[in-house]
């Protein structure tokens, strides 16, 4: 007996299913790992001004180091989820195990680059003289986690690729629990002071890819896939991150040049800017585990020659998207009054605040659109547009930011300005999502 097709109704809930099942542990997972930070600030806070402020400079300077491989759990995602949906589970985790190796490399390499050069790069951001030797001894400590961080990228894509996002936020809730404990225990209890802090990091760094690695290994023997570095998969896996490298740098270059102009309108402008970008980044933790669901769903439905099942998950994710965009712009609108006084009391920064607010408010729709095509083509392995796309995003920003101090615009026209960046990226993302050109099919794109 022929079994009836599903009604568009019965897809949508499958879709449904599978995005919250995806998307929900993706987000805590997200929103865990800003917490590493968060805590080594809390604690070396306690040690004295200069302590802090070298750690703000160190924890930046490694934030950005590990943010540009970000590509190796991105690329890593489509490509084990293509060969998910192939039904070929050994070739699966061999690629991920090709983009861990790569990671391996690429973090060894920057460690190479980091303990040298530690005094010159926290003297690229002006350090006093007392913060500058705190700043140094955290950097080159942290710098001996960063092979670990670029393996827990890793590691984290070949899980999502597998539609494995519970692993993920199990991990990264024990490595937040083990580097709070660490934390305490060696800044205090060791007496170790700030170089404590970044012991501990480095534990839990450590710690959370040995986790991950043994899941990883665990898969690998059940399915007699080799754990030894293949020399064409590695070069492989490099060359599919470096469009999404180019991507990410371009992206990095738009906040950039946004707080360089904050900066230039004055003080109360560039405070009430890095409120809004807190914000910013907050939202985007929720519509980033939307995109996160897109790239393992995409992968795995064109892994499976199912074009038609990817441009159903695709409108889907879409609908999703918006819906997340809206409901981010209300709450932030409704909860304005409770949300402005935990970062400033001042009435000159609230003032200037809360018009530029409103505009992040009504862009959230938007975002939410970009964010869910973003996922949808990587999970697709387009990596090459997403390059040129957000290259052109950049071009038509960096001219409009720049020109807003000599006009005499304020913080409100620089994230109106932030605005167009994100109808840019739109624009060109649902163009090539309506084009279908994204839509190729098979084990491998």
């Amino acid at each position: 007996m022929t079994q009836a097709p599903a009604t568009p109704k019965a897809v949508r809930r499958q879709h449904d299913r599978e995005i919250v099942s995806l998307a929900v542990p993706a987000f805590g997972a997200l929103v865990a790992e800003p917490l590493f930070v968060m805590v080594d600030s809390a604690v070396v806070g306690h040690l004295g001004t200069p302590q802090l402020a070298g750690l703000a400079i160190a924890a930046t300077l490694l934030t950005t180091a590990v943010s540009v491989f970000v590509f190796l759990a991105y690329a890593t995602t489509a490509a084990v989820a293509r060969r998910v949906g192939a039904g070929d589970l050994q070739a699966a985790i061999r690629q991920g195990m090709d983009g861990i190796w790569l990671a391996l490399l690429l973090g060894v390499a920057v460690i190479a680059v980091t303990l040298p050069t530690a005094p010159w790069l926290v003297g690229l951001f002006g350090a006093s003289d007392t913060a500058s030797p705190y700043a140094v001894t955290y950097l080159r400590i942290s710098s001996l986690g960063i092979p670990a961080m670029l393996v827990v990228l890793a590691a984290t894509g070949v899980l999502r690729g597998l539609q494995n996002t519970r692993t993920p936020l199990y991990v990264a809730v024990a490595g937040f629990a083990a580097n709070a404990l660490l934390n305490v225990g060696l800044v205090y209890g060791a007496g170790l002071g700030i170089a404590g802090s970044a012991w501990g990091t480095v534990i839990a760094q450590c710690g959370m890819a040995v986790a991950y690695l043994v899941v990883v290994v665990r898969g690998a023997r059940r399915h007699g896939a080799s754990l030894r570095p293949d020399a064409a998969g590695i070069r492989a896996s490099a060359q599919a991150g470096v469009p999404l490298l180019v991507r990410t740098l371009s992206l990095r270059a738009v906040l950039m040049i946004a707080t360089a102009v904050a900066a230039r309108l004055g003080d109360t402008d560039v405070a009430a800017h890095q409120v809004l970008l807190s914000l910013w980044n907050l939202t985007a933790f929720a519509l980033d585990a939307i995109a996160i669901a897109g790239q393992a769903i995409i992968g795995r439905y064109l892994g499976a020659d199912d074009a038609e099942g990817a441009r159903q998950a695709c409108r889907r994710m879409v609908q999703w998207g918006v819906v997340s965009g809206v409901v981010l712009g209300l709450l932030i609108i409704l909860a304005r009054p409770l949300f402005i006084p935990l970062f400033t009391t001042d009435p000159a920064v609230h003032d200037t605040l809360l018009p530029a607010l409103l505009v992040v408010a009504l862009s959230q729709p938007i975002a939410g659109v970009v964010f869910v095509l973003d996922g949808v083509l990587m999970g697709a392995g387009d990596g090459p547009y997403l390059a040129w796309a957000m290259l052109v995003t950049l071009a038509v920003f960096a001219p409009v930011a720049l020109l807003i101090p000599v006009l005499g615009g304020g913080l409100t026209a620089l994230w109106w300005a932030m605005t167009l960046m994100m109808t840019v990226r739109l624009l060109t993302l649902w163009l090539r999502a309506r084009s279908g050109r994204w839509i190729v099919t098979g084990a491998t794109r």
